[in-house]
């Protein structure tokens, strides 16, 4: 694919719209829809197959336990069907210029579905009809997918895609099309888009979890992230139960290692993710239902139950039988009957211990997705030590630049409800910027 997007050709077509939202996720379609409501023309980027991010992943929210498609998924198809917002998933940001106040040039690359989305009906015989599997990277690894593919059941657009780098060009999928949307003479195309503002949406991406080799992580079947137990909990997961990997037995004891990239100078991340400890407690509580005679032990420094709700759901979580142990773990490591050895320190009893589990699950921190900051050019984004965008702390959505807003977890780790408050907060301060910008124009 990299050396087919290196001879991308330049659209001819001059687009221009009030704003670029860059990011798909909660944050960026909160932000486009508050902007589109408002009369607003919205370009929505997404560099993904489908916009939803990482939440249309997640089982259930917490405090509350609700669905979290049934949140997510509304909005998406909002989002896809709203008349002043334009929809672009597979595309990325390449450059972003400002040409002066209120007035950037964006270039963005449309990379080839090889799939005339006009056509396609999101019917799945393409996929069926594929012969090569690889891992699934929405499902972390936990299941494959074909060659060609639909992201997710409930993906938006639903709408193939091929995967060329493992396409063996068999040509399959092309026989077995109805609507024959197969296209594999698409090119990728790069469209300079003239704006007025651009929001930063592109949230952040989990802790790499094989940094810490101590963990396990990557050797050790049976050594998860809390990204793949979301799968695993999840209405469209990939087994029809929570399995450990290496066997696919149900576990009986799971075990829950908190600040795994966290709060840790060692990982280079020194800060709380602020969502691990809920979110762990969130899974605990969710185990106990799908498995109710599993032990679920969580591994913990603090507990930082900070939001409305939160402490009583810590409460419930222990009332439900959920342990908590004060510990830091040093050491996870294999056993040969495919179980997990974990050595902590008790705190509170001043001893170096070790327990047994069937499945360890580590809570991976967050970390700032900012690959898209390079993009600028003439101005530079400024961002603190970890890569996180600052912004105002008297106006925590305004950049460093004139007409560029940032929301959501690219400003640092944050819950849904506060990105989802954040972006509608970005949306009203770039909305406030465009009347400024029109009123000088007039």
């Amino acid at each position: 694919m990299q050396k087919i997007l290196e001879r991308a050709e330049a659209a001819g077509e001059q687009l221009s719209y009030d704003a670029v939202v860059i990011g798909g996720g909660i944050a960026g379609m909160e932000a486009s829809l508050s902007l589109a409501d408002m009369g607003y023309r919205v370009l929505l980027v997404e560099r993904e197959p489908t916009i939803g991010g990482k939440m249309f992943l997640l089982s259930k929210v917490f405090p509350t336990l609700d669905c979290a498609s049934c949140i997510a998924t509304p909005k998406m198809a909002a989002a896809a069907r709203h008349p002043n917002i334009t929809l672009w998933t597979y595309s990325e940001v390449r450059r972003v210029r400002a040409l002066d106040r209120g007035a950037f040039e964006v270039d963005i690359l449309r990379k080839p579905r090889f799939v005339n989305e006009s056509l396609c009906t999101g019917c799945g015989l393409c996929e069926d009809a594929c012969p090569v599997v690889v891992p699934k990277e929405l499902d972390f690894g936990l299941r494959g997918r074909k060659a060609v593919y639909i992201p997710l059941d409930t993906a938006v657009p639903r709408k193939a895609v091929v995967d060329i780098d493992n396409c063996i060009l068999c040509g399959q999928c092309e026989r077995r099309c109805p609507a024959g949307a197969i296209d594999f003479t698409q090119k990728p195309r790069v469209y300079r888009v003239r704006a007025r503002a651009v929001v930063i949406a592109t949230g952040c991406r989990p802790f790499p979890a094989e940094l810490k080799e101590a963990y396990g992580y990557g050797r050790t079947p049976n050594v998860i992230t809390a990204l793949q137990m979301e799968r695993l909990l999840a209405p469209t997961r990939p087994y029809n139960a929570v399995l450990r990997p290496s066997d696919g037995r149900e576990p009986g004891n799971i075990g829950y290692v908190l600040c795994a990239g966290s709060r840790d100078v060692t990982a280079g991340n020194p800060r709380c993710s602020q969502v691990c400890c809920m979110y762990s407690i969130k899974q605990a509580q969710l185990l106990l239902g799908a498995l109710p005679l599993a032990d679920v032990t969580i591994y913990y420094m603090d507990v930082r139950a900070y939001g409305k709700g939160f402490e009583e759901f810590y409460q419930r979580a222990r009332s439900m039988g959920v342990k908590f142990v004060r510990g830091r773990v040093a050491r996870i490591e294999g056993l040969p009957n495919g179980d997990v050895r974990v050595m902590y320190e008790d705190v509170e009893e001043g001893r170096l211990k070790s327990a047994v589990h069937d499945l360890v699950v580590l809570a991976v921190g967050l970390l700032p997705d900012n690959e898209v900051l390079k993009a600028f050019e003439g101005v530079t984004i400024h961002t603190d030590e970890l890569g996180f965008v600052k912004v105002d702390p008297e106006d925590p959505v305004r950049t460093n630049v004139e007409g560029v807003f940032a929301a959501g977890c690219i400003t640092g780790p944050k819950d849904i409800p506060d990105t989802i408050l954040e972006a509608a907060a970005a949306a009203m301060r770039c909305a406030a910027f465009l009347k400024e910008v029109e009123a000088r124009q007039t």
